[in-house]
């Protein structure tokens, strides 16, 4: 199926949350490696569009509209692309929705639920129904979840409880299929230009429609999905992918107080 040199060559990646930002750039670099993929998001058209870009760029595709937070919809997803290609190889859960709201500002507590739904059982869902098929191509397992999934962000209550989970969850598995063959990669991006902020929902539960200005000045798309495909190919086990958020992990251990003022200054 693949090499060391090649590690993606006609292999079989399922990317949720794949229509835009870091999963429509992960699908495009996978592409060019000659992956074959099975593209899920909620929108079809978009869809359609990473799609056409993935086979001019000599991989395959398969469009799968799907919300993940819809367990029958993530089940559909996993049984379509074993009937396409007879086999899983690599299962990225990527799909995730962005929040921005006090929770005691928050106006009903859906609000709060839906940012847990799409970004935590989304990937529990797809996990859920991919693994058996993992197992038998010993494949890789990979949660793209936040530096919010390490160091909490204020405004950001229900984003950054769904991604301490998506950590805990893969932490766990980890260790459950450390005999099983297939690997389990987290990455914990900070900021990245793809738009989330405009996207991330707001205390009445509609979207922003703005992009934060600490977005525009962030990492590129392009940068943090190569670092991400990388990381994939070597299996690698956790990427934390800036230096502030490293040096914010080794401070939130001697000195909480101070990455807590930092958090809400920022």
């Amino acid at each position: 199926m693949n090499d060391k040199k090649q590690p993606f060559l006609n292999n079989v990646v399922v990317i949720t949350g794949a229509s835009t930002g870091i999963g429509r750039e992960l699908a495009l670099q996978l592409a060019a490696q000659g992956a074959w993929l099975s593209l899920a998001a909620r929108n079809a058209e978009n869809l359609d569009n990473v799609a056409k870009q993935c086979l001019q760029r000599g991989g395959k595709a398969l469009v799968m509209p799907t919300d993940v937070s819809d367990q029958s919809q993530c089940e559909n997803l996993i049984e379509s692309t074993l009937e396409e290609y007879g086999r899983i190889d690599t299962l990225v859960n990527n799909a995730g929705v962005g929040s921005s709201a006090r929770f005691d500002q928050l106006t009903d507590i859906p609000i709060f639920e839906k940012v847990i739904q799409v970004n935590f059982y989304g990937c529990v869902y797809c996990t859920y129904y991919a693994l058996p098929y993992l197992k038998e191509t010993r494949g890789r397992l990979v949660g793209i979840s936040s530096l919010a999934g390490k160091i909490a962000r204020p405004k950001s209550s229900s984003y950054s409880a769904s991604k301490h989970a998506m950590v805990g969850f893969f932490d766990a598995l980890r260790i459950e299929l450390s005999k099983n063959g297939v690997s389990v990669t987290v990455i914990c991006p900070g900021w990245v230009t793809t738009g989330i902020s405009s996207r991330a929902i707001g205390a009445d539960g509609k979207p922003l429609g703005k992009v934060f200005d600490i977005e525009e000045r962030a990492m590129p798309v392009e940068t943090c999905s190569r670092m991400i495909v990388q990381a994939m190919a070597k299996r690698k086990r956790e990427v934390v992918m800036t230096l502030q958020g490293k040096v914010g992990l080794w401070l939130k251990l001697f000195a909480p107080g101070v990455v807590d003022r930092v958090a809400e200054k920022n």
